[in-house]
């Protein structure tokens, strides 16, 4: 007798993974460069217009955070400073000056994988993306590829400690 498989559908990776991964490749990128991993993108019309990585170390910056960097590259790109049409997928949740550049820049919708709970405004220590308080807010995704962001971040910070010892 044969056992038989039932065979499982082959799942596709939503559009936000697909987005999500994106910005995680970034988020490797800044790791190589001794840079807290982070990596956000900006999307308008299923387009990639900007895509950034955390660079403070790099630019001796610390407003040098992913999502700024990115809003930077967007507004740029679009030439307008309203991002009312954008998207942004970053891998962490972000701290409460990027949750403020995201609102000053209008941008409806923020996809985000791992949560921070020592800094996050979104999610974990403030609401800031949806304080009815503010003329802006904003849908929030969270947790897209959470598990792969978190494990960047945990490595990341694992090593440096590591570093520390010696």
């Amino acid at each position: 007798m044969i056992d038989t498989v039932e065979p499982r559908p082959f799942e596709f990776p939503s559009f936000h993974q697909i987005f999500m991964h994106q910005a995680l490749e970034l988020a490797e990128q800044a790791a190589r460069e001794k840079e807290v991993p982070v990596g956000a993108i900006i999307v308008h019309d299923n387009r990639v217009i900007a895509a950034a990585y955390n660079q403070r170390e790099t630019l001796h910056d610390p407003t040098a955070h992913a999502e700024m960097i990115a809003i930077t590259q967007a507004a740029e790109s679009l030439q307008n400073w309203r991002l009312e049409e954008c998207t942004l997928y970053v891998t962490l949740e972000p701290c409460p000056m990027c949750a403020g550049a995201i609102l000053q820049a209008r941008i409806p919708t923020v996809v985000f994988g791992a949560v921070d709970p020592k800094a996050g405004a979104v999610t974990s220590l403030y609401s800031l993306l949806n304080d009815s308080r503010l003329n802006h807010r904003c849908e929030v995704i969270p947790g897209i590829l959470a598990p792969q962001c978190g494990a960047v971040l945990t490595e990341f910070f694992r090593a440096r400690r590591a570093e520390g010892k010696k």
